[in-house]
């Protein structure tokens, strides 16, 4: 197969002797290694307004002069290493006729270094120091190369153009809407109820109550109130001539309250009145959404980031800002499952118990 390659390619450049760049690698040259540079790591965030937009840059600073939360710093790498620790960068340069028999061997510029070809068939290959492509801290940049290649008594050149990664790959924010549920109570003071009975009868008065919508009694805090006790023996009034109660009774129907007054004369020509009612707490649980903002982070090349996800978490929006200038949006939800697979030099993933959201920046990772 690569025989019928090289052969069509061979065909198709036989009405020009020209030399020919087929292809180079690499597109993207590699990130230096890292600086030393100091890391802060971010302070605890305060709860924004719900629905406030995030935005990547800096907030303004606040009127009346409060402290910043403490952070606590880091340094990464933990040790310098030596200024020519960067690896080479390995050129291959695939092409016809880029090399003449008895001719000097083509030469490659990057800025104030220039060095000569390494020769195989139909390749060249040249070891680049990475300090020959300028680098930018936060952007990418472009930096272009120029092929010299002498073929038939004249010099070619080619120009080739390398995308530099920057030192930072750049940051993220996340936001987080969570919902939690908040339990409230009140508490339900029934009406007073009556339960009156004649000479020598006993009278039961017998009420069922249901909680407001959207409340439920809380059945272990309630009690019932006696109001007044009242009896008559021959006009006269004598509270102790009834032997009435107030009490809880087995409900008509689930999540009732159902009360009974008794009026209960403890001799047969008394007279009895009894006011009773009840005070119950009422319960219920309220949704309570929130938004909670992780801040900006920094990406770095070396390690992953990691973002706890909230308990209650329903649904979240990534915000990345890759070389200070591509920013790109993702969301996802608590049902969801799977992260979105996230871009180029970037993947995105929900670790194995889904309470972290890991982001993970990779110069290899072209998509």
């Amino acid at each position: 197969m690569a025989d019928r390659v090289g052969g069509e390619l061979e065909r198709l450049a036989a009405f020009d002797d020209s030399p020919i760049v087929l292809a180079y690698t690499p597109s993207f040259v590699l990130p230096r290694r890292a600086t030393g540079e100091l890391t802060l790591a971010p302070g605890a965030p305060s709860s924004p307004p719900p629905d406030s937009a995030l935005r990547l840059e800096p907030r303004p600073a606040q009127a009346g002069g409060g402290a910043a939360p403490p952070t606590v710093p880091r340094y990464a790498p933990a040790f310098a290493g030596p200024g020519e620790d960067d690896p080479a960068v390995e050129i291959e340069i695939v092409g016809l006729r880029l090399v003449s028999a008895g001719g000097p061997p083509p030469v490659l510029s990057i800025g104030t270094w220039r060095g000569e070809a390494a020769i195989t068939p139909e390749r060249l290959r040249f070891s680049v120091p990475r300090g020959a492509f300028p680098t930018d801290a936060a952007r990418a940049s472009f930096t272009s190369g120029s092929l010299a290649v002498r073929h038939a008594s004249r010099t070619t050149t080619f120009q080739l153009l390398f995308t530099v990664l920057p030192d930072k790959p750049g940051s993220f924010a996340l936001d987080q809407r969570v919902r939690t549920t908040v339990s409230e109570s009140n508490t339900l003071v029934s009406p007073e109820i009556l339960s009156r009975a004649p000479g020598g009868e006993t009278r039961t008065v017998r009420r069922c109550f249901d909680p407001p919508a959207g409340w439920r009694f809380d059945r272990d805090r309630r009690r019932v109130v006696i109001v007044e006790r009242l009896g008559w023996l021959d006009d006269i009034p004598d509270e102790t001539m009834n032997g009435g109660s107030v009490e809880f009774v087995p409900e008509d129907a689930p999540g009732q309250i159902c009360l009974a007054v008794v009026a209960k004369p403890v001799t047969k020509a008394a007279r009895t009145a009894t006011i009773g009612r009840f005070e119950a707490t009422l319960v219920r649980d309220r949704p309570v959404e929130r938004t909670v903002q992780s801040g900006i982070r920094a990406l770095d090349w070396n390690e992953p980031a990691r973002v706890p996800i909230e308990p209650g978490m329903v649904e979240w929006k990534l915000y990345v800002r890759l070389f200070d200038e591509i920013d790109r949006e993702y969301e996802g939800k608590a049902d969801q499952g799977a992260a979105p697979a996230g871009g180029p030099f970037l993947s995105i993933a929900i670790d194995g118990d889904g309470k972290t959201l890991v982001l993970r920046a990779d110069p290899k990772a072209v998509r």
